[in-house]
């Protein structure tokens, strides 16, 4: 298994994060690298709830697995290529003095053989700048300047 974290400081409240990322079907309207997304489930919010996106040539389907109003977003992507086992993204907002700490985490597994590691750790780069370019979205679109910590 690889991880790969990123994160921001939010000038913003929890609450004010959680609202964007649990409109789980408009990711599209503030993250730059994502050109098409709508649900795929009657469900709008909480466990099972599914999302189609559009990145690039890759249409992925987004399932949350994790759902704690306001501070934890997982969500396991499928479509990526089959040698990939499993991704899950993981959205955690902390409170600070100053807003949020909003992490994303990505877990990749695509095994536990050498090779299989290997790949897990290029794709985790590729998904890696895939990150910052949603928190940068995300910063954005909450109309704050967000910083790295």
């Amino acid at each position: 298994m690889t991880t790969v974290e990123r994160s921001r400081l939010v000038d913003a409240a929890p609450t004010e994060v959680w609202k964007v990322l649990s409109e789980f079907e408009t990711i599209s309207s503030w993250a730059p690298n994502v050109e098409h997304s709508c649900l795929l489930t009657e469900e709008t919010s909480d466990v099972g709830t599914t999302r189609r996106v559009q990145v690039g040539r890759s249409a992925l389907a987004e399932t949350v697995v994790e759902w704690e109003e306001p501070h934890i977003l997982s969500y396991s992507l499928k479509g990526l290529p089959p040698v990939i086992r499993s991704v899950t993204n993981t959205w955690r907002l902390e409170p600070t003095e100053d807003g949020t700490k909003v992490r994303l985490i990505t877990d990749i597994d695509a095994g536990p053989r050498p090779p299989q590691k290997l790949i897990a750790r290029i794709v985790g780069r590729r998904l890696g700048a895939a990150s910052d370019e949603m928190l940068s979205g995300l910063v954005a679109h909450l109309g704050r300047r967000g910083q790295r910590p």
